[in-house]
Protein backbone atom coordinates (compact mmCIF):
# COMPACT_ATOMS: atom_id res chain seq x y z
CA UNK A 1 0.00 0.00 0.00
CA UNK A 2 2.66 2.16 0.76
CA UNK A 3 3.58 2.66 -2.90
CA UNK A 4 0.66 3.33 -4.13
CA UNK A 5 0.28 6.32 -1.53
CA UNK A 6 3.78 7.69 -3.09
CA UNK A 7 2.19 7.18 -6.87
CA UNK A 8 -0.76 8.95 -5.70
CA UNK A 9 0.98 12.05 -3.80
CA UNK A 10 3.30 11.99 -6.95
CA UNK A 11 0.47 12.71 -9.42
CA UNK A 12 -1.21 15.68 -7.32
CA UNK A 13 2.45 17.07 -7.00
CA UNK A 14 2.50 17.14 -10.55
CA UNK A 15 -0.75 18.28 -11.67
CA UNK A 16 -0.41 21.37 -8.89
CA UNK A 17 2.91 22.12 -10.34
CA UNK A 18 2.31 21.88 -14.19
CA UNK A 19 -1.62 21.48 -14.53
CA UNK A 20 -3.20 24.17 -12.71
CA UNK A 21 -3.45 27.56 -13.88
CA UNK A 22 -3.88 30.73 -11.71
CA UNK A 23 -6.11 33.34 -12.30
CA UNK A 24 -3.62 35.50 -14.68
CA UNK A 25 -3.38 32.26 -16.82
CA UNK A 26 -6.93 31.60 -17.52
CA UNK A 27 -7.88 34.99 -18.22
CA UNK A 28 -5.48 35.18 -20.62
CA UNK A 29 -6.62 32.09 -22.52
CA UNK A 30 -9.58 33.50 -22.31
CA UNK A 31 -8.39 36.51 -24.31
CA UNK A 32 -6.98 34.46 -26.52
CA UNK A 33 -9.68 32.19 -27.45
CA UNK A 34 -11.91 35.23 -27.78
CA UNK A 35 -9.51 36.74 -30.47
CA UNK A 36 -9.21 33.37 -32.33
CA UNK A 37 -12.90 33.32 -32.49
CA UNK A 38 -13.26 36.53 -33.81
CA UNK A 39 -11.00 35.73 -36.57
CA UNK A 40 -12.55 33.10 -37.64
CA UNK A 41 -16.12 34.51 -37.68
CA UNK A 42 -15.52 38.19 -38.64
CA UNK A 43 -15.09 37.20 -42.22
CA UNK A 44 -17.74 35.45 -42.41
CA UNK A 45 -19.94 38.14 -41.26
CA UNK A 46 -18.55 40.97 -43.12
CA UNK A 47 -19.02 38.49 -46.85
CA UNK A 48 -22.84 38.50 -45.44
CA UNK A 49 -23.08 42.04 -44.72
CA UNK A 50 -21.80 43.05 -47.63
CA UNK A 51 -23.87 40.71 -49.93
CA UNK A 52 -26.55 42.62 -49.14
CA UNK A 53 -25.33 46.00 -49.88
CA UNK A 54 -26.45 46.98 -53.78
CA UNK A 55 -24.28 49.98 -55.15
CA UNK A 56 -27.15 52.30 -57.16
CA UNK A 57 -24.96 54.03 -59.39
CA UNK A 58 -26.40 57.51 -59.33
CA UNK A 59 -26.25 59.61 -62.84
CA UNK A 60 -23.16 61.96 -61.47
CA UNK A 61 -21.54 58.36 -61.63
CA UNK A 62 -21.96 57.17 -64.95
CA UNK A 63 -21.52 60.59 -66.20
CA UNK A 64 -17.81 60.42 -64.47
CA UNK A 65 -17.93 56.90 -66.16
CA UNK A 66 -18.10 57.85 -69.38
CA UNK A 67 -16.10 60.46 -69.63
CA UNK A 68 -13.08 58.35 -68.56
CA UNK A 69 -13.98 56.22 -71.22
CA UNK A 70 -14.59 58.64 -73.96
CA UNK A 71 -11.37 60.55 -72.72
CA UNK A 72 -8.92 60.55 -75.91
CA UNK A 73 -5.28 59.47 -75.58
CA UNK A 74 -2.69 61.71 -75.70
CA UNK A 75 0.32 61.54 -77.67
CA UNK A 76 3.42 60.87 -76.03
CA UNK A 77 7.13 60.30 -77.41
CA UNK A 78 9.89 59.08 -75.38
CA UNK A 79 13.25 58.64 -75.52
CA UNK A 80 16.62 59.64 -76.53
CA UNK A 81 17.07 62.47 -78.31
CA UNK A 82 19.75 61.11 -80.76
CA UNK A 83 17.55 58.13 -81.93
CA UNK A 84 14.75 58.76 -84.35
CA UNK A 85 11.66 58.28 -82.26
CA UNK A 86 10.81 61.74 -80.64
CA UNK A 87 11.49 63.24 -77.26
CA UNK A 88 8.71 65.63 -77.58
CA UNK A 89 4.97 65.93 -77.18
CA UNK A 90 2.29 67.49 -78.37
CA UNK A 91 -0.54 68.24 -76.12
CA UNK A 92 -3.14 70.80 -77.64
CA UNK A 93 -5.66 72.84 -75.84
CA UNK A 94 -8.82 72.35 -76.60
CA UNK A 95 -10.80 75.03 -78.88
CA UNK A 96 -7.67 76.63 -79.52
CA UNK A 97 -6.49 78.32 -82.96
CA UNK A 98 -3.28 79.74 -84.56
CA UNK A 99 -3.66 82.85 -86.84
CA UNK A 100 0.27 84.31 -86.01
CA UNK A 101 2.66 84.53 -88.74
CA UNK A 102 3.47 83.95 -92.33
CA UNK A 103 2.92 81.45 -95.05
CA UNK A 104 5.40 80.14 -97.01
CA UNK A 105 6.74 76.64 -98.44
CA UNK A 106 9.39 74.77 -95.98
CA UNK A 107 11.33 71.99 -95.34
CA UNK A 108 11.35 71.28 -91.34
CA UNK A 109 14.60 70.02 -91.58
CA UNK A 110 16.63 72.68 -92.92
CA UNK A 111 14.53 75.81 -91.48
CA UNK A 112 16.04 78.01 -89.76
CA UNK A 113 14.80 79.12 -86.07
CA UNK A 114 13.71 82.70 -87.33
CA UNK A 115 11.95 81.06 -90.54
CA UNK A 116 10.16 79.86 -87.51
CA UNK A 117 9.80 82.35 -85.91
CA UNK A 118 8.17 84.04 -88.67
CA UNK A 119 5.44 81.59 -88.97
CA UNK A 120 4.96 82.34 -85.56
CA UNK A 121 6.52 80.06 -83.50
CA UNK A 122 8.01 81.25 -80.29
CA UNK A 123 11.75 81.59 -79.81
CA UNK A 124 12.02 79.51 -77.29
CA UNK A 125 9.58 76.67 -79.36
CA UNK A 126 12.07 78.00 -82.50
CA UNK A 127 15.95 76.75 -80.35
CA UNK A 128 13.80 73.11 -79.12
CA UNK A 129 13.24 72.48 -82.81
CA UNK A 130 16.95 73.61 -83.52
CA UNK A 131 18.22 71.76 -80.62
CA UNK A 132 16.75 68.69 -81.28
CA UNK A 133 17.69 68.36 -85.13
CA UNK A 134 21.14 69.64 -83.80
CA UNK A 135 21.12 65.92 -82.32
CA UNK A 136 20.08 63.77 -84.86
CA UNK A 137 16.10 64.39 -85.31
CA UNK A 138 14.78 64.03 -88.30
CA UNK A 139 11.28 65.15 -89.76
CA UNK A 140 10.63 62.18 -92.01
CA UNK A 141 7.32 63.34 -92.79
CA UNK A 142 4.57 66.91 -92.83
CA UNK A 143 2.53 64.60 -89.46
CA UNK A 144 5.46 64.48 -87.59
CA UNK A 145 5.88 68.08 -87.04
CA UNK A 146 2.92 67.61 -84.96
CA UNK A 147 5.27 65.81 -82.15
CA UNK A 148 6.47 69.28 -81.35
CA UNK A 149 6.67 69.92 -77.90
CA UNK A 150 5.22 73.04 -77.08
CA UNK A 151 3.36 73.84 -80.33
CA UNK A 152 0.12 76.14 -80.33
CA UNK A 153 -3.06 74.85 -81.37
CA UNK A 154 -3.90 75.23 -84.59
CA UNK A 155 -0.10 75.95 -85.86
CA UNK A 156 -0.07 72.64 -87.82
CA UNK A 157 -3.44 72.64 -89.20
CA UNK A 158 -2.37 75.90 -90.59
CA UNK A 159 0.92 75.04 -91.87
CA UNK A 160 0.62 71.39 -93.39
CA UNK A 161 -0.24 72.53 -97.26
CA UNK A 162 3.34 74.49 -97.15
CA UNK A 163 5.40 71.84 -95.72
CA UNK A 164 7.59 70.46 -98.04
CA UNK A 165 10.10 67.31 -97.13
CA UNK A 166 13.25 67.62 -100.00
CA UNK A 167 13.66 63.80 -99.16
CA UNK A 168 10.13 62.45 -98.15
CA UNK A 169 9.71 59.39 -100.41
CA UNK A 170 7.37 58.95 -103.48
CA UNK A 171 3.72 57.64 -103.16
CA UNK A 172 2.68 54.49 -104.93
CA UNK A 173 -0.57 55.03 -106.29
CA UNK A 174 -0.27 51.86 -108.27
CA UNK A 175 -0.93 50.43 -104.34
CA UNK A 176 -1.74 53.11 -102.28
CA UNK A 177 -5.23 54.83 -103.37
CA UNK A 178 -5.65 56.86 -100.14
CA UNK A 179 -2.15 57.82 -99.68
CA UNK A 180 -2.44 61.63 -98.76
CA UNK A 181 -1.06 64.31 -101.01
CA UNK A 182 1.03 67.06 -100.94
CA UNK A 183 1.16 70.60 -102.19
CA UNK A 184 3.61 70.98 -105.25
CA UNK A 185 6.98 72.21 -104.09
CA UNK A 186 8.59 75.28 -105.72
CA UNK A 187 11.61 76.53 -104.16
CA UNK A 188 11.36 80.44 -103.53
CA UNK A 189 13.49 82.92 -101.98
CA UNK A 190 11.86 84.39 -99.28
CA UNK A 191 12.51 88.53 -99.98
CA UNK A 192 13.85 90.38 -97.08
CA UNK A 193 13.01 93.67 -96.84
CA UNK A 194 15.38 96.96 -95.85
CA UNK A 195 15.93 97.98 -92.42
CA UNK A 196 16.24 101.82 -91.17
CA UNK A 197 18.06 100.99 -87.87
CA UNK A 198 17.00 104.01 -86.84
CA UNK A 199 13.40 104.22 -86.77
CA UNK A 200 12.26 100.60 -87.45
CA UNK A 201 11.30 98.18 -84.64
CA UNK A 202 11.90 94.95 -83.69
CA UNK A 203 9.75 93.15 -85.35
CA UNK A 204 11.67 94.35 -88.38
CA UNK A 205 14.77 93.17 -86.89
CA UNK A 206 13.43 89.78 -86.28
CA UNK A 207 12.52 89.58 -89.83
CA UNK A 208 16.35 89.84 -90.79
CA UNK A 209 18.52 87.10 -91.30
CA UNK A 210 19.88 85.24 -88.09
CA UNK A 211 18.15 88.33 -85.92
CA UNK A 212 15.74 86.19 -83.09
CA UNK A 213 13.17 88.09 -80.49
CA UNK A 214 16.43 88.87 -77.81
CA UNK A 215 18.92 90.26 -80.32
CA UNK A 216 16.39 92.81 -81.88
CA UNK A 217 15.67 93.91 -78.02
CA UNK A 218 19.33 94.38 -77.71
CA UNK A 219 19.96 96.16 -80.91
CA UNK A 220 16.82 98.83 -79.81
CA UNK A 221 17.89 99.25 -76.18
CA UNK A 222 21.25 100.00 -77.46
CA UNK A 223 20.46 102.31 -80.06
CA UNK A 224 17.79 103.98 -77.16
CA UNK A 225 20.61 104.33 -74.80
CA UNK A 226 23.06 105.77 -77.95
CA UNK A 227 20.03 108.11 -79.49
CA UNK A 228 20.36 106.62 -82.40
CA UNK A 229 22.47 105.02 -84.69
CA UNK A 230 25.18 107.29 -87.04
CA UNK A 231 26.29 104.38 -88.89
CA UNK A 232 25.44 100.85 -89.60
CA UNK A 233 28.73 99.54 -88.32
CA UNK A 234 27.51 100.21 -84.74
CA UNK A 235 25.20 97.08 -85.12
CA UNK A 236 28.20 94.89 -84.94
CA UNK A 237 28.65 96.34 -81.62
CA UNK A 238 25.62 95.15 -80.30
CA UNK A 239 26.52 92.97 -77.43
CA UNK A 240 25.79 89.63 -78.50
CA UNK A 241 25.25 89.86 -82.39
CA UNK A 242 27.92 87.69 -84.24
CA UNK A 243 30.55 89.46 -86.82
CA UNK A 244 28.81 86.33 -89.08
CA UNK A 245 25.20 87.77 -88.37
CA UNK A 246 26.20 90.90 -88.94
CA UNK A 247 27.73 90.73 -92.55
CA UNK A 248 25.25 88.58 -93.44
CA UNK A 249 22.36 91.57 -92.23
CA UNK A 250 24.75 94.69 -93.21
CA UNK A 251 23.07 94.71 -97.03
CA UNK A 252 19.80 95.10 -95.73
CA UNK A 253 20.73 98.43 -93.45
CA UNK A 254 19.88 101.39 -93.54
CA UNK A 255 20.52 104.54 -91.63
CA UNK A 256 19.21 107.57 -91.21
CA UNK A 257 22.02 109.96 -89.28
CA UNK A 258 19.97 113.09 -88.99
CA UNK A 259 17.62 111.56 -86.34
CA UNK A 260 20.72 111.06 -84.06
CA UNK A 261 20.09 112.61 -80.63
CA UNK A 262 22.73 114.88 -79.74
CA UNK A 263 23.86 115.95 -76.29
CA UNK A 264 25.17 119.80 -75.67
CA UNK A 265 28.55 119.51 -74.60
CA UNK A 266 28.80 123.33 -73.29
CA UNK A 267 25.67 122.80 -70.71
CA UNK A 268 25.55 118.76 -70.07
CA UNK A 269 26.40 118.35 -66.43
CA UNK A 270 28.63 115.53 -65.76
CA UNK A 271 25.85 113.26 -64.58
CA UNK A 272 24.40 113.49 -68.08
CA UNK A 273 27.52 112.92 -69.91
CA UNK A 274 28.05 110.02 -68.24
CA UNK A 275 24.99 108.13 -69.07
CA UNK A 276 26.19 107.69 -72.96
CA UNK A 277 27.49 104.01 -73.77
CA UNK A 278 30.47 105.86 -75.20
CA UNK A 279 31.12 108.44 -72.60
CA UNK A 280 32.66 106.86 -68.87
CA UNK A 281 32.90 108.98 -65.87
CA UNK A 282 36.17 109.66 -65.71
CA UNK A 283 36.01 111.26 -69.34
CA UNK A 284 32.87 113.32 -68.27
CA UNK A 285 34.41 114.65 -65.31
CA UNK A 286 37.28 115.78 -67.21
CA UNK A 287 34.95 117.39 -70.35
CA UNK A 288 32.80 118.90 -67.31
CA UNK A 289 36.59 120.46 -65.85
CA UNK A 290 38.16 121.25 -69.01
CA UNK A 291 35.03 123.33 -69.62
CA UNK A 292 35.20 124.98 -66.58
CA UNK A 293 38.53 126.09 -66.67
CA UNK A 294 39.10 127.20 -70.40
CA UNK A 295 35.68 128.33 -70.81
CA UNK A 296 33.11 126.88 -73.07
CA UNK A 297 34.01 125.39 -76.40
CA UNK A 298 34.31 126.71 -79.52
CA UNK A 299 34.61 123.32 -81.65
CA UNK A 300 34.17 119.73 -81.08
CA UNK A 301 38.32 119.53 -81.60
CA UNK A 302 39.27 121.13 -78.89
CA UNK A 303 38.10 117.71 -77.16
CA UNK A 304 41.05 116.33 -78.03
CA UNK A 305 42.85 118.85 -75.77
CA UNK A 306 41.87 116.29 -72.91
CA UNK A 307 44.56 113.76 -71.94
CA UNK A 308 41.64 110.75 -72.31
CA UNK A 309 40.78 111.16 -75.78
CA UNK A 310 42.79 109.92 -78.40
CA UNK A 311 41.56 109.69 -81.73
CA UNK A 312 39.88 106.94 -81.38
CA UNK A 313 37.43 107.68 -78.53
CA UNK A 314 37.01 111.12 -80.46
CA UNK A 315 35.48 109.81 -83.54
CA UNK A 316 33.06 107.27 -81.92
CA UNK A 317 31.65 110.06 -79.39
CA UNK A 318 31.76 113.20 -81.81
CA UNK A 319 28.65 112.29 -83.88
CA UNK A 320 26.43 112.65 -80.66
CA UNK A 321 28.33 115.55 -79.30
CA UNK A 322 27.26 119.02 -80.05
CA UNK A 323 28.00 122.74 -78.72
CA UNK A 324 24.49 124.29 -78.85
Amino acid sequence: MGWKQDLNNGWQNFAKGYLTLTKKDRIGCFIIGAILLSAYLLPKLTESSSAKIAIQPTPELLAAIDTLEARPKGNRYSGDETQNNYAYQYEPSQGASFTKGELFYFDPNTLSPEGWQLLGLSEKTSKTIDKYRSKGGKFRKPEDVQKIWGLPAGFYERVKDYIAIADMPKPDYATTASYPTYPKYERTERRIQAVNVNSDDTAAFIALPGIGAKLAARITNFRDKLGGFHSVEQIGETYGVPDSTFQKIKPYLSVDAAAVKKININTATKDELKTHPYIRWNLANAIVEYRNQHGAFKSLDELKNIVLVDNATYNKMAPYLSLQ
